[in-house]
């Protein structure tokens, strides 16, 4: 049967659309761009107003203090800063645990609450990259919380006229004694903020696992005599129970900081490579443990 001639007859349109032809940038573009996309989230760059609030009253309260301190140097004239690179990073170290705790969910759990996760996987970008980029936006983020101060610190040293090569390499420690605290506070709380898609929860359990462990950390050293005015060498094993513990204990050991017995400090050599393996397992199992959440993503 004939078709009407109004069926028959048909109109092809050009609307204009042509294959793309441009330069096709990979993988590594892809990562480097969620990289830089998610370390200015970590700050709320490029969010609202609101989200910009926590992380940068953080950043403040982690800076104003060395200002104080520089201050204090310039003005009485003294001869040594009156708080070390790793002291200071020590003495506020509830500020990064803080940060880490409000926005290592920002990083990862808002993905998971909406859904994101399988479009970055529709692109270039293998579950591995996604990790990687995450884990290595978290840690700068939270280099860059500890560094600024040092950075001041260092200035005002140079400033105040204190020896040169003295501050250099104390911030040489001081910037180790960072490095450390980010790559395990990074490993071990993007883990937790990937078990949950609810913000609220995520914050709750990684501020909860860094104070809680500080305070048995503290309880035990007590509890076998290290807080005494003659502390007990080997009560310092009890900083193995915490991050901030672990790291400050091995960092004042390993760079000679034991300026007294109440100093924390990993109790000789062998109890500084154990912290140090301790920090390096749970840094790769942390981070194996995030690599296995995202294959069932």
């Amino acid at each position: 049967m004939a078709l009407p001639s109004e069926v028959q007859s048909g109109v092809i349109h050009d609307i204009g659309y042509r294959n793309y032809t441009g330069p096709r940038l990979g993988r590594s573009y892809a990562t480097r761009s969620l990289y830089t996309q998610s370390l200015r989230a970590a700050y709320g760059l490029g969010r609202s107003g609101k989200s910009k609030v926590l992380p940068m009253l953080v950043l403040a309260a982690m800076g104003l203090p060395a200002v104080v301190v520089v201050a204090v140097v310039v003005i009485t004239d003294l001869k040594s800063l009156p708080m070390d690179f790793t002291q200071y990073l020590t003495s506020f170290g509830l500020f990064p645990e803080i940060f880490l705790a409000a926005q290592a969910p920002v990083l990862l759990s808002r993905d998971l609450r909406h859904h994101i996760v399988p479009l970055y996987f529709s692109r270039p970008i293998t579950r591995g990259d996604y990790v990687r980029a995450k884990f290595a936006a978290m840690a700068s983020a939270l280099m860059l919380l500890m560094t600024l101060p040092m950075a001041v610190l260092y200035l005002g040293s140079l400033l105040a006229g204190l020896p040169f090569g003295t501050s250099t390499v104390h911030l040489l420690y001081g910037l180790a004694a960072a490095a450390l605290y980010a790559l395990l506070y990074a490993a071990l709380g993007l883990l937790i903020a990937a078990a949950t898609p609810r913000r609220g929860f995520g914050v709750a359990a990684i501020m909860g696992m860094l104070v809680i462990s500080s305070v048995i950390a503290t309880f035990v050293l007590g509890l076998n005599g290290g807080l005494r005015h003659d502390p007990v060498e080997s009560a310092n094993w009890a900083a193995t129970l915490s991050p901030a513990t672990l790291v400050d204990g091995l960092v004042n050991q390993v760079f000679g900081l034991v300026t007294a017995p109440q100093v924390l400090h990993a109790p000789g050599p062998l109890a500084a490579f154990v912290f140090a393996a301790e920090i390096a397992v749970l840094v790769a199992g942390s981070y194996g443990l995030l690599l296995r959440r995202y294959r069932n993503v």
